[in-house]
């Protein structure tokens, strides 16, 4: 090989996840061999059958090579089972080397992967990845290596790309599926959902990776690899966004409650990111700061960070204007009125792939307001309460019925608010154990990967799985090794956001109090001053980073002639203006943010405490509809907190939030009048939440029930088959006992006939 050759140690294939899209990334071989691959090791990977390619072959010819890589699988030389895995991990890959195209290669990768699952090949690979985990001469060895690389976790890596290849290709549903293969999908599905191995579902094992990582029982584990599978399978077997609107809309009908008033996904897909024009006084305040001369504030330039045709750095004195403006809190989070020609220059989602995903309908609202107004049956007994008290003199508690006594235009204004509620149920289901130790992992992985984060010599590695044995000596590999680093902390990034989001979606669809345990454990572990320090960073430059190189994607880089990298090539970066991954991965953030924080006085005020207000405004300037909207939210929950003087220095955002954000009726959110927002105890309203939690867990979960919630066993059958330990002194008076309550008794044989 070329002088690339120090590399013949690494795995022939290393593939690093582009989860941005349905496609998987890779670094792939013709990089490590200079763009072209040693005729020896394309020969030992090609299944051939009488020198036949293995597309030549037919499907029985197929599952019979296959079923022999099973057979070899399980031999006890670890290398010979390693050169197995590869061969797999190639044929899942789509035999890229027998592909001219790319989507020749993803439809062989397709076709293959159903193949294996069919033959049984992720249960064979479950095998091996739980003897792997539980290698403790791996372990121990690792520990003790002052410098992990990529080396020390190869099986891992290329068992968990099998894996999450499989797992990613059968999860996603296309049009031109075979009757078999939606077959497969569903029972692909059922399987994950059940004890595999050692009792415990898929999921279960990937959590326990992740928190023998962050125990430092097992650093050489792939924590990117371990992570994204983990976030593939709890998205496959639980289900998405979409999947939690349709259960949410099934719920609701099954027990009789009226439906939503509308799609949120479609609603958010809809809007548009604001862009509020300045008022008349800040107009002529410019207008004359110009004629004396003075440094203009620019309230009216463009957000020309995110304009694509704008040549100039787009992050110049980012950071000195912001400290600037935020210190005698100006407004910098929306910019003013947008020049005609560049209305349409603003973050939209990308177009997903036609044959990937079927185009979304668009909602179309009449002119207003994009929500329809929502009102909490607390607020409707607040205002009953207050006309009651003001009309009648008394007060009924509870009761939101009566309106005996009451003027006609509050039975009026009831019935509005009655219109406008959302009840919310809480369906019994099954608890799912996989939260609390699992939450402080995914938070230090989170911590660890976040720009923000400086280098500690007792945290956690996350770089085990990207750095190489030996280090790189020149400027373009230090460049390519710089790129990698990066990239891969943005992956950890999305898939631990993107995995926390689903679980407490998921946890609130399924019990109220299930969401509340894992949230309250959340709060309690500081996850939201870890999220707000993620956002205390310049969050256009980490919108628009280019952490990827193009030529080196999966499939383009196993199809098409490699170009030479230069320093130069890696420094442009890709073509696209913005890193879809990393607005993804901020939109999660938010929302997990806005979950935590929604209706607790307690935790708003921690958003108060640690000052997010100047850090979610400077977020506002990613010109992005969905993105500013829960960055709004975030900021309209607070707003009654931060003063009357904050509020009017900030007339654009309060605009801003009017226009976005779904309002709440009886909500004086921008005149901060509302009864909540009084200094009550609020560490006393948390010990309430904990204790009510504590007594479901204990009520539902706990082994040592109290004999009150115990169900009485009706069955016959069962009871007398119960082994019952009497005295040693019961056979002494047994015969006395049958004496006086059996046979002295009289049998009343019509009565029994007549009960009958």
């Amino acid at each position: 090989p070329p002088a690339t050759g120090r590399l013949v140690l690494f795995p022939l294939v290393l593939l690093i996840f582009q989860p941005a899209g349905y496609v998987t990334q890779t670094r792939a071989k013709r990089r490590l061999w200079g763009g072209q691959l040693p005729s020896h090791m394309t020969s030992s990977l090609r299944p051939s059958v009488n020198d036949r390619r293995w597309r030549e072959l037919g499907v029985e010819e197929q599952r019979a090579y296959i079923m022999r890589l099973l057979d070899a699988l399980e031999v006890t030389d670890r290398d010979k089972r390693l050169k197995v895995a590869r061969a797999i991990l190639y044929l899942a890959q789509g035999v890229f080397d027998e592909c001219d195209t790319e989507m020749d290669t993803l439809h062989c990768s397709r076709h293959n992967i159903f193949l294996l699952y069919e033959m049984g090949v992720f249960t064979a690979l479950l095998e091996l990845l739980s003897m792997e985990i539980e290698n403790n001469q791996a372990c121990s060895s690792a520990v003790r290596k002052p410098a992990i690389s990529l080396a020390d976790s190869t099986e891992l890596r290329v068992l968990l790309s099998i894996m999450y290849l499989m797992v990613e290709a059968i999860r996603v549903e296309m049009e031109d599926d075979k009757p078999e293969w939606k077959s497969s999908r569903e029972t692909f599905k059922t399987e994950l959902a059940s004890p595999l191995c050692n009792g415990e579902p898929f999921a279960l094992l990937l959590f326990t990776m992740v928190t023998k990582f962050c125990s430092m029982n097992a650093p050489h584990f792939p924590m990117k690899k371990v992570l994204l599978l983990l976030w593939k399978t709890v998205l496959f077997t639980l289900g998405g966004f979409e999947e939690l609107q349709q259960m949410k809309v099934a719920a609701r009908e099954r027990i009789s409650l009226p439906p939503l008033p509308e799609d949120s996904i479609k609603v958010v897909r809809s809007m548009r990111a604001a862009s509020p024009p300045a008022s008349a006084m800040e107009l002529i305040e410019q207008q004359q700061q110009q004629k004396r001369g003075r440094r203009s504030r620019r309230p009216l330039v463009k957000q020309d960070s995110l304009d694509t045709y704008n040549e100039r750095d787009p992050f110049k004195n980012d950071d000195s204007r912001d400290e600037e403006e935020d210190a005698d809190d100006a407004d910098n989070g929306l910019e003013g009125e947008v020049d005609p020609l560049d209305r349409d220059v603003i973050i939209q989602p990308p177009p997903p792939p036609a044959p990937l995903r079927p185009p979304t309908e668009r909602v179309c609202f009449p002119k207003g307001l994009p929500w329809a107004p929502k009102v909490r049956e607390k607020d409707i007994e607040h205002f009953l309460e207050t006309s009651r008290n003001k009309f009648i003199g008394f007060t009924l508690g509870n009761d939101i019925e009566t309106l005996v006594g009451l003027p006609r235009p509050i039975h009026e204004s009831v019935k509005t608010l009655k219109q406008c509620g959302i009840y919310y149920f809480m369906p019994w289901a099954v608890w799912k154990p996989c939260v609390l130790v699992f939450q402080i992992a995914l938070l230090k992985l989170l911590l660890a990967a976040a720009p923000t984060s400086k280098a500690k010599t007792d945290s956690i590695n996350i770089l085990a799985d990207v750095l190489p044995e030996e280090m790189p000596v020149t400027v373009l590999q230090s460049m390519k090794l710089g790129i990698d680093v990066n990239r891969h902390k943005e992956i950890i990034v999305k898939a631990i956001s993107a995995l926390l989001l689903l679980l407490l979606k998921h946890f609130k669809l399924n019990h109220i109090y299930q969401f509340e345990y894992v949230s309250q454990h959340l709060v309690f572990a500081n996850c939201i001053p870890l999220i707000l320090k993620f956002f205390n960073q310049n969050i256009m430059s980490y919108i628009s980073s280019k952490n990827s190189i193009c030529v080196l994607d999966f499939p383009h880089c196993v199809v098409h002639e490699m170009p030479e990298l230069t320093a130069e090539s890696l420094e442009a970066g890709d073509s696209n203006q913005f890193c879809w991954r990393n607005l993804f991965s901020c939109i999660n953030l938010l929302r997990i943010l806005n979950k935590l924080t929604k209706w607790k006085h307690s935790r708003t005020m921690m958003l108060v405490v640690f000052k997010s207000a100047p850090i979610l405004k400077r977020a506002l300037k990613v010109k992005q509809a969905m993105m500013q909207l829960y960055v709004l939210k975030l900021l309209k929950i607070q707003t009654k907190y931060l003063g009357r003087q904050w509020r009017k220095s900030n007339m654009k955002t309060m605009s801003a939030i009017y226009q976005k954000v779904r309002h709440r009726l009886n909500d004086d959110w921008a005149y901060g009048n509302d009864i909540d927002a009084r200094p009550w105890d609020f560490q006393a309203e948390e010990c309430a939440l904990r204790e009510s939690i504590e007594k479901f867990n204990a009520r539902r979960y706990d082994k040592n029930q109290n004999s009150e919630f115990v169900p009485v066993d009706n069955c016959l059958q069962s009871v007398l088959g119960q082994r019952v330990d009497l005295p040693e002194d019961f056979h002494y008076s047994y015969e006395m006992w049958l004496e006086r309550e059996v046979f002295s008794q009289p049998i009343q044989w019509e009565g029994l006939l007549q009960a009958q």
